[in-house]
Parts: structure tokens; sequence; C-alpha cells
């Protein structure tokens, strides 16, 4: 009998193949020299680029891909939902096409999954614009294992949305179809916060060992996706132990250190939806003062003012959230 991979690192792709060749190069670096078993898939949503031509590439230079190509386009959720199913993997970490590990982070990430003991082992992730190496943050090593999941998902924060970051084992969500949650472009959260809500154990990273191309997705409302059907799922899983105390702080945490950047980047493009966005905002948050303080003046403020009233909200929330230095570094980057 086959032994189960320790990780299957499923790549849902469409359209995006020059991304997807520096994806499948820096695997295959980050691969050599490994003796965990590994599962590579790649599911192709259809794409009519050189895809096909990039998978085989990388399959004629040595790297073992479960290579699946879609008849027909399935949509993003689908794809995602597929790649979870149809790992084979003790643990899945569902990369991005467009996104790359860290040198060396995938043998440090083995090692943590060799103990087997984790629900959700979350990685810190960066944004990066052309050169993933030269954008490296630095700073501080660290793990915090936590054996409360609430806490867990509360100090994972936004990353829950990422799913380049968060590793999942699989074998907690037995009997679960990803497909089942389809529709609201966050399939990735309900098996993290599942996953996390049933193991003894989590793992946050406290280093970087995710880069993330920056501004490279779209095609869903912001605040519909991360304000509305997150604050939905979040409900959801009270059934499943997740406490309102560990909601409230998982949300004080977004609208501390997340929501103002991306605010700022709407009233920065001069949206014309601002009313449908407060409305969002309003309906979850409306009765916290956090909101109407901190969040709100950047919705509703002239635009010169909201500006600079998000501007100081993002600096002091980075560094309440600890990503200042991250946020430095892609201010050099842009200068540079």
């Amino acid at each position: 009998m086959n032994q189960q991979p320790l990780l299957t690192i499923a790549i849902p792709t469409w359209q995006r193949a020059s991304f997807l060749a520096r994806n499948l190069a820096q695997l295959a670096r980050e691969l050599a020299g490994t003796t965990d078993p590994v599962e590579v898939l790649v599911s192709d949503n259809a794409s009519s680029d050189a895809t096909p031509e990039v998978v085989q590439q990388a399959m004629q230079a040595g790297l073992p891909i479960r290579y699946i190509r879609n008849a027909m386009n399935i949509g993003s959720d689908a794809n995602i939902a597929q790649c979870f199913n149809l790992a084979q993997g003790k643990f899945v970490l569902l990369l991005s096409d467009d996104d790359l590990f860290v040198d060396g982070a995938l043998s440090w990430l083995l090692q943590r999954l060799e103990q087997g003991k984790f629900g959700v082992v979350c990685l810190r992730p960066y944004g990066y614009e052309v050169d993933a190496r030269k954008e490296y943050p630095g700073g501080k090593e660290g793990e915090r294992a936590f054996d409360d999941g609430g806490a867990f998902l509360a100090a994972i924060n936004s990353r829950v949305t990422l799913i380049s970051a968060c590793i999942i084992n699989k074998n907690l969500l037995l009997g679960v179809d990803a497909q089942e949650f389809c529709g609201g472009n966050l399939v990735q959260v309900h098996l993290v916060i599942q996953a996390a809500l049933l193991a003894k154990t989590n793992l946050l990273t406290d280093h970087y060992l995710i880069a993330c191309k920056r501004n490279n997705s779209g095609g869903y409302h912001f605040s519909g996706v991360f304000v509305k059907e997150l604050g939905r799922i979040l409900d959801r899983y009270q059934s499943m132990g997740l406490t309102s105390k560990a909601i409230r702080a998982f949300e004080t945490r977004l609208l501390l250190g997340y929501y103002p950047f991306y605010l700022l980047q709407q009233r920065s493009a001069r949206r014309k939806d601002l009313s449908v966005i407060y409305e969002h905002f309003s309906a979850r948050f409306g009765n916290r003062w956090l909101f109407h303080c901190w969040v709100a003046p950047i919705l509703r403020l002239p635009r010169p003012l909201a500006i600079l009233w998000g501007l100081g909200v993002t600096v002091v929330g980075r560094i309440v959230s600890g990503d200042l230095r991250r946020g430095i570094m892609f201010t050099w980057n842009r200068i540079q």
C-alpha cells in the first residue's frame, strides 16, 4: 500500500502561466533534498494560455505533479474546493499560483508537520511586488502553539482568509466536502475554522514564510466578502464552539489592523459605492465604538481628510498588529 503523503501542496490555477512557472520552480528548489512524502497537485481551471506547457516542463524537470485539467472553468471557489477534496495528504496547503515559499520554509514546515499534532499551521505572509527575495522583510523568528482554537483564530486573524497561509490537517475533516462551502469566495475559511476548533493544538509562526503577490486578484466586492460573508461564517461556527468572545477578539483585530488599509485603498481609488461599503460595515459593527471612531471616518469624512485619517490609523494599526516592519519594507520598495 502506498504511504499517505505527509503534505499535499494543491495549486488551483487559471490563466496565470508565468506566475505558475515561478511558483513551481521555487517549489522544486524547496523539495530538493526533502525525504518526507509530499504530493504536488495542480488543478487547472481550463486555462487557454501556456499553463499545460508550464506544468509539462516542470514535470520533465523532475517535479512530480498530479495534473488535473478541468474541461471547463468551474469557478474559483469550486476549483479550490476540488483541490482540497482530491488532496491525498494528511495535511493540505492550498497554495495560490502566484505565491511563493520563502527559501527554507518548506523544510521548516515539514519538520513541524512530522509531529502530527496540529490542526492548523499558519504561516506568516508578506506581500511582494517584483522580487520576493529582495523584498523579504526579515525580522524575528519564532512560533506559538495554541491549545484554544478560538484564541488561535483570533491571533491569525485575516490570515484565515488567505489560502496560502494555512496548512490544514485533512485527517480531522474526513467526510467534509469542501464543495459545500462554494459561493462566498471564502471556501478555505470554513476548512481552517473547523480544523482549528477540532484540534487540540494549532501553530502560528512569527517569521515570514510565504511571499504573496500584491494586487493580483479581484472579481469580488471587498466588504461583501471580508465583512458580510466573513461575519456570517464566524457566526455559523458558534455551534462548534467558536465563542462570541473569540469572534469579538477576531473582529477587533480586523478593525484595528486590517480594514483601515483596505478602506484607504477604496477612498484613494474614488470608489462610487461607499454607501454600500458603509452599509456592510455598519450592519456588522454598528454597535462597536471602535468602528465609529477608528474605521468609519475613512468612509465618511471628505476625501482629503479621509485619506489623512486612513494613513494615520493604518500606521498605528500596523504597529499594534506587529506588521510595522512589513509596512516599512513595502513603502521602501515602492520608493526604490
